[in-house]
């Protein structure tokens, strides 16, 4: 539980840095504590470690969401009608994720991480945007995208902010905004598939930690909060004085090492 603390702690740090809700940190180290204490059969580790993700990602993301707004954050606007796509993409990959083994969930987090860090790494626009920013056009391509994002989000644990972060930085927003965004269009996600993930299985069951609700380790999501809250606290107080671009680098390099984590607990 101690590690789960200290973990939780960098949850919250990633979550205010990358707009990631914590779902990158806490998908690999929920996998990993699950295959320790043998909280759940080895066949649904994943799914456990992603519906936690979920759970944490719901608090982590309103509490940045409200933080960033406070701050002056000027992109919230206009997102409303992406807001309803998202929710249910949420729900669609979150009973895909339910309905496959888990180890098919672990193999697209790998590839999915390798092919956004290629992608970011490679394709101009996201370690140096462009000058001006330029809107989402809406309509009836903003919908799909926001279904899609949503889908892939949720089935995966993570957010949207490792498909949404990567769009805003290619229309011009600064790393601080876009990473801000995220987070603000993680929560319909994070709550849609929080849904499902609690209500598949026993409605709650022992584990080795306490209790899990459906899928989703309360004890384990419980003290990844405790860490991650007063580090979002605090973290938000200096975060706007990273330089953009070393910024973005932060980002391409959290996914590399991710990435390097999950392949080695295979």
């Amino acid at each position: 539980m101690a590690v789960l603390l200290l973990f939780g702690c960098i949850t919250g740090i990633t979550t205010v840095a990358f707009g990631f809700g914590g779902g990158f940190v806490t998908v690999p180290v929920v996998y990993w504590f699950i295959g320790r204490s043998a909280t759940a059969p080895a066949d649904t580790a994943m799914h456990v470690a992603v519906a936690t993700s979920a759970a944490v990602m719901v608090v982590n993301a309103t509490i940045a969401t409200y933080t960033y707004r406070r701050n002056g954050g000027r992109r919230l606007a206009g997102t409303a009608t992406l807001l309803p796509a998202l929710a249910i993409g949420g729900l669609l990959g979150a009973f895909l994720a339910t309905r496959v083994d888990g180890a098919v969930v672990h193999a697209f987090f790998v590839v999915y991480l390798v092919a956004t860090v290629v992608d970011v790494s490679v394709r101009r626009g996201f370690l140096a945007a462009p000058a001006t920013y330029r809107r989402s056009p809406g309509g009836a391509a903003t919908t799909i995208g926001g279904v899609a994002v949503g889908s892939v989000a949720s089935f995966l644990g993570v957010g949207g902010s490792v498909m949404t972060v990567p769009i805003l930085r290619r229309r011009g927003m600064s790393m601080i905004d876009a990473t801000g965004l995220a987070n603000l269009l993680t929560l319909p996600v994070a709550l849609a598939a929080s849904v499902i993930y609690a209500t598949t299985g026993p409605a709650a069951v022992a584990s080795a930690t306490g209790l899990r609700v459906g899928l989703v380790d309360v004890a384990a999501a419980g003290a990844l909060l405790a860490g991650a809250l007063p580090a979002i606290a605090i973290v938000r107080r200096s975060i706007g004085r990273i330089p953009d671009r070393a910024h973005a680098v932060g980002y391409i390099g959290l996914l590399v090492l991710v990435a390097a984590l999950m392949t080695a607990l295979r």
